[in-house]
């Protein structure tokens, strides 16, 4: 095994939600896993709904793919705002599969509509939103993988009764690596009539 192959597996074992897990994952079997074939089907894969106005499917995860990405996908319910947050480890790209997408990257803005493609590249702020009153969603690749499991993470704490940027909720991203921060939030709210995830 290469050194490359061999960081990725150790990265993604200890990366993999138990509950999501069969098995322990040794670093061969990562490693082989990501060499086979994948195919997910429509409305196959792992869902958790959007409690907060930001859902979660998920469709690859980086123990299939020895770490090198993920791909999940987020139904975002109308006029919610994604807390304006840094990456310090991944990069993503979205695509944009059904309605109007808002974001930020940086200083630039910029509405995505169906078929659109957007960068958003690691240490750069960044946030998005649906800027409409009908459902959109956009499709998730995060590269390298591991931060798929911060949404399950979050999930699970919403449920127990953890609210958006809690301490609790701070924690969990402390722990992944991403930063959150507000100084965008009144002008995008104002701007496009928005509400924070979670928010009444």
């Amino acid at each position: 095994m290469d050194l490359l192959h061999f960081r990725l597996a150790k990265r993604t074992m200890r990366t993999v939600p138990e509950h999501l897990c069969s098995q322990t994952w040794e670093v061969g079997v990562v490693v082989e896993q990501a060499r086979k074939l994948i195919v997910v089907r429509p409305g196959e894969g792992e869902s958790i709904p959007p409690t907060t106005g930001l859902g979660f499917d998920f469709k690859i995860w980086g123990h299939q793919t020895g770490g090198r990405l993920a791909v999940l996908e987020h139904p975002i319910e109308p006029r919610r705002l994604v807390p304006p947050h840094v990456h310090l480890m991944e990069d993503e790209v979205s695509y944009v599969l059904e309605g109007t997408v808002g974001v930020r990257v940086g200083d630039e803005i910029a509405l995505a509509e169906q078929g659109t493609y957007v960068y958003k590249p690691v240490g750069v702020p960044h946030t998005f939103w649906n800027p409409t009153d009908q459902p959109a969603r956009l499709l998730e690749i995060i590269c390298p993988a591991g931060f798929e499991n911060y949404f399950v993470e979050i999930s699970n704490g919403f449920a127990a009764g953890m609210k958006p940027g809690s301490p609790e909720h701070e924690a969990i991203s402390a722990r992944y690596h991403e930063e959150h921060f507000y100084d965008w939030v009144p002008e995008l709210k104002e701007r496009y009539g928005l509400k924070l995830l979670g928010e009444p």
